[in-house]
């Protein structure tokens, strides 16, 4: 489904950045990237999503080339940064029909879709408004909607949760194992490490741009730890080293 390869992105005149890191996110599999701030999660994300160039290395998605056809790729994946920047001067429903439109979304899909999710984030009422006029968490739960109008296979997400109240983190999570029981699969990062462990199958960890550890959930978290304890044993061996 998304296929990373020795990934490497460094920025001129400073130590952030990613080196030859390499991930495999598998249909079925809700991936969490953990680790601390300016490990390279969200210069990751936007590599995989073609949002940003890299300096090294390879990315596929369902098999093609994030670089030498971008387009075939975005058409299976939607892409959600950490903080939404939404066209403000649009209401929500011009902005979720700007981006059906892109995808191509035949009206009575888009209908049945926009329908479906927004009364469910609870935000149908206030579609006619002006994207100005929302809440951050308002904000978010469009950019959710406007992810899932068109189907996508793969979501790539930046903290999703951030802003989200308790019940639309609940409805999130069930549209995620639902997307993923039908083959679809998310690559998500969060700073939430007890909703990760609960709802992901594999995890990666991060530290100063390189893989540190990677795997099953299950082979990750030892019997009897959290995945926090595993996260700090894990950051503290590699500062170590």
């Amino acid at each position: 489904m998304l296929k990373i390869e020795h990934l490497t992105k460094h920025y001129k005149g400073s130590s952030k950045g990613v080196t030859d890191l390499s991930l495999h996110i598998k249909p079925g599999d809700i991936y969490a990237f953990i680790g601390h701030n300016g490990a390279g999660k969200t210069t990751t994300l936007k590599c995989a999503a073609g949002i940003q160039d890299f300096d090294a290395g390879r990315i596929e998605i369902s098999g093609k080339d994030i670089r030498k056809d971008p387009i075939a790729c975005k058409r299976q994946f939607a892409y959600i940064p950490d903080n939404p920047d939404i066209y403000e001067y649009l209401t929500g429903i011009q902005y979720l029909n700007f981006t059906a439109d892109i995808f191509g979304v035949a009206a009575r899909d888009r209908e049945e879709r926009i329908k479906k999710y927004g009364e469910a984030f609870e935000i149908t009422a206030s579609l006619g408004d002006l994207i100005s006029t929302y809440s951050h968490g308002m904000k978010q739960k469009l950019a959710l909607l406007s992810a899932l109008v068109h189907q996508p296979k793969l979501l790539i997400l930046d903290e999703p949760f951030v802003g989200l109240d308790p019940k639309a983190a609940v409805l999130l999570k069930e549209i995620m194992h639902s997307i993923c029981a039908e083959g679809g699969a998310i690559f998500f990062s969060t700073h939430v490490l007890d909703v990760a462990e609960k709802l992901c199958n594999k995890v990666a960890i991060i530290k100063d741009g390189t893989l540190v550890a990677c795997g099953d959930m299950e082979t990750i978290v030892k019997q009897g730890e959290s995945l926090e304890s595993i996260f700090m044993e894990v950051v503290e061996h590699a500062d170590a080293d």
